[in-house]
């Protein structure tokens, strides 16, 4: 019941960001240089060709109608038509987005599945030659730029080796579990791997590194703690005292950054999409942008906006798993 009235408090304070998001985000377009009549209307369109196109996309009206008349689209779940696509925009972004959410899991797997095991032999081998590896790596990790490494990666392993496909996906990850699973045909799943396997690299290095050096830190600092001690008295395995004990303790942090940087491996996969002409909602942001396409800039950002907020409460919610002791007061 307490974790039922936190999520509903919680729930409603996403609310409030969220309107917040969509504020700022229908703000943008009256702050940005340029106008979206220059981008939509030929360079010799008259003033009143100019006029009508203002009158059809609503731009003549007040801006606190303009405004209004977005919120009501909004709840409709209407983001208005892509002057790019023209089509709806969000039937352009739903579209990414599975692209995005794609590749933003895979990294995030990626971290979790290297980062913390070398953080905890890290941790238990101080002053060793795996600690000392594992700190050079994070520092290098987190210093390298993602566009750098995703440029370097296609040259080596793409180009050079010719061991991975370096462009565009061929398959989804949906279509080719469907294949799988109706046809028992591996190919799909082997393709999709094979495309999704260096932009996943690319994006989640930063993020390894950084997890890495967190669960290291957090581990030393418990396994200074008396009830480690005694746990190791009681003749408990060592396996057991690290990663049933010491690790659990330890996770509260790394949950923090995880969801805070999953939602930020969302929003911030554009450069990584450009390199390897990933069809997410990165690439479809910079498109959208260079044409002025309001509809679909909007309805992204704010796309990214509710994943943030969404993750943030799973986050939250996640405390009382791995420590009983969080109060959500």
């Amino acid at each position: 019941m307490r974790l039922t009235r936190f999520l509903l408090r919680r729930t409603a304070q996403g609310i409030l960001v969220v309107w917040g998001v969509i504020t700022l985000v229908f703000l943008l377009r009256f702050i940005t240089p340029g106008s979206t009549i220059d981008f939509v209307a030929p360079l010799d369109a008259s003033p009143e060709l100019r006029q009508r196109l203002a009158e059809d996309l609503g731009l003549n009206k007040p801006i606190y109608v303009q405004y209004a008349d977005y919120i009501v689209n909004l709840l409709q779940l209407d983001m208005g038509n892509s002057l790019l696509k023209g089509r709806p925009a969000s039937d352009v972004i739903f579209a990414r987005l599975p692209a995005t959410l794609e590749l933003a899991i895979a990294a995030t797997i990626v971290a979790i599945l290297f980062s913390i095991p070398l953080g905890v032999i890290s941790a238990t081998r101080r002053h060793q030659p795996v600690d000392y590896g594992a700190t050079g790596f994070s520092l290098i990790g987190i210093s390298t730029p993602n566009f750098w490494l995703g440029i370097m990666l296609i040259l080596i392993v793409g180009v050079n080796l010719g061991w991975l496909p370096t462009s565009r996906r061929i398959i989804g990850f949906g279509p080719a579990l469907e294949l799988l699973i109706f046809e028992g045909r591996t190919i799909g799943i082997q393709v999709w791997f094979e495309h999704i396997l260096l932009p996943s690299i690319t994006l989640g290095t930063y993020f390894t590194a950084l997890i890495t050096r967190l669960t290291r830190n957090g581990m030393l600092e418990e396994l200074g703690q008396s009830y480690v001690e005694v746990t190791r008295a009681k003749g408990l395995p060592e396996t057991l005292v690290k990663y049933k004990h010491v690790l659990r303790n330890t996770m509260i942090p790394i949950i923090t950054v995880l969801g805070l940087q999953m939602g930020t491996l969302i929003g911030g996969a554009v450069i990584t999409e450009s390199v390897f002409n990933w069809p997410g909602l990165g690439t479809l942001i910079i498109d959208a942008i260079n044409s002025r396409d309001w509809p679909l800039i909007q309805g992204s950002l704010i796309v990214i906006g509710v994943g943030f907020v969404v993750i943030n409460i799973v986050v939250d919610a996640l405390y009382m798993y791995f420590n009983p002791q969080v109060t959500f007061e």
